[in-house]
């Protein structure tokens, strides 16, 4: 076990030390020519007094919501996919992301105004949750940019549950995970019932994804159900037991929400991850069209996009839903937007980018590409038989 975790550490140490702390403290001004991004902050963390970090990585008395209001380079100087971190203070907001402006909310009634004043025609809302190892400017930077670049027609919404950035505070930060299930449950609730917002997505990445499936699960079991306008579920590279899944999934009770997760089978992340938890496969692992999984997700409808043939833009693979531009824009302008990942017909698939998505061997048409998607609904309605890639 201690190798394993030691293992953890060199996998996952990112360039992060050689940043400068106290990223956040507001500029004066962003480049003419930068983009803002507005987002609503709810988080269980602590704070921390200093304006440049506003929130530990400790867990808060409550909830506490701000709107926060980031600067994005201009297009010419960064990349699509990437956090282009400032690498001394003040940060340069021509080339390196920037804080803008930070406003406390004081409760859910000035939480529900900025709502208002911030929800698109589309009335649609996306909410994200970091995963593990990641400090509060870590998530509410990753999230401007995964909003950004994927071009989602939705309010941001940041979820940010306490996580002390250290990758030898795996037990903390998931039992953190669990401290925050009520404030996740709550904040999804009221967003989703808002007779304002009209469509909901969850989006839930590595052991934020246990935490969304906790929350998800509680509120089926304590509410009956869940809001019918929470319409996507995307759970990316989650860090999450199969098992468990499995008993989570039961709870919802056959969900009107769309699931899409995202794997990878080289991501090196949850491969350590699973010898932390036993050996168990993580979700955010496996191979969808093994005889092991294919038949089940075809009976539960859950969609599962593989990255494994993609390039990670990171050492560990961990992170590709967010750093490729292909599949970050797919996020925000197919599945945000309500729109099957699919093609009408999965025999030609369809490009997005430069990657072609196939759909395995439905309609007897095997497609090589960088990213393979599994949709059981779309291989029913060729005519697939179930279980046909399973060896059944």
């Amino acid at each position: 076990m201690r190798i394993a975790v030691v293992m953890l550490a060199c996998v996952l140490a990112g360039g992060c030390s050689n940043r400068p702390t106290g990223v956040l403290a507001p500029v004066e001004a962003a480049a003419p020519d930068a983009t803002r991004v507005d987002m609503l902050v709810a988080t269980t963390r602590a704070p921390s007094g200093d304006p440049g970090t506003l929130y530990t990585g400790e867990r808060g008395p409550g909830v506490s919501l701000s709107a926060f209001t980031v600067s994005i380079p201009p297009e010419q100087n960064r990349r699509v996919g990437e956090v282009q971190w400032p690498q001394r203070l003040p940060p340069d907001p021509e080339r390196e992301f920037a804080m803008l402006g930070v406003k406390p909310l004081a409760g859910v009634g000035e939480a529900r105004g900025w709502l208002k004043q911030n929800l698109p025609k589309s009335r649609r809302v996306l909410i994200f949750v970091h995963g593990f190892n990641n400090r509060f400017e870590d998530a509410v930077y990753r999230f401007a940019q995964i909003a950004h670049d994927s071009g989602a027609n939705a309010a941001p919404v940041l979820f940010t549950w306490p996580s002390r950035g250290s990758v030898f505070a795996y037990g903390f930060d998931r039992e953190s995970a669990n401290f925050s299930r009520d404030a996740f449950e709550e904040t999804v609730w009221r967003i989703a019932k808002d007779p304002e917002v009209g469509d909901v997505t969850i989006m839930a990445h590595s052991m934020g994804a246990w935490l969304a499936m906790e929350g998800l699960r509680q509120m089926a079991i304590r509410r009956g159900e869940l809001p019918a306008s929470i319409h996507n579920v995307i759970l990316a590279s989650p860090d999450l037991d199969v098992d468990v899944f499995a008993m989570q999934w039961r709870a919802l009770n056959r969900p009107q929400a769309r699931f899409t997760i995202f794997t990878s089978q080289d991501d090196r992340a949850l491969r350590l991850s699973r010898r932390l938890a036993g050996n168990v496969d993580r979700l955010g692992q496996i191979d969808p069209e093994s005889p092991d999984y294919y038949a089940r997700l075809e009976k539960a409808g859950i969609v599962v996009i593989d990255l494994s043939a993609l390039r990670g833009g990171d050492a560990f693979n961990h992170n590709k839903f967010a750093e490729s531009p292909d599949v970050v824009q797919l996020i925000g302008t197919r599945l945000v937007a309500g729109q099957t990942v699919t093609d009408s017909d999965p025999s030609v698939g369809e490009r997005i980018g430069a990657a072609a998505i196939g759909v395995g061997q439905t309609a007897g048409a095997a497609i090589t590409a960088p990213i393979t998607v599994f949709d059981p609904a779309m291989r029913r309605a060729y005519g697939q038989p179930s279980g046909a890639a399973a060896g059944q």
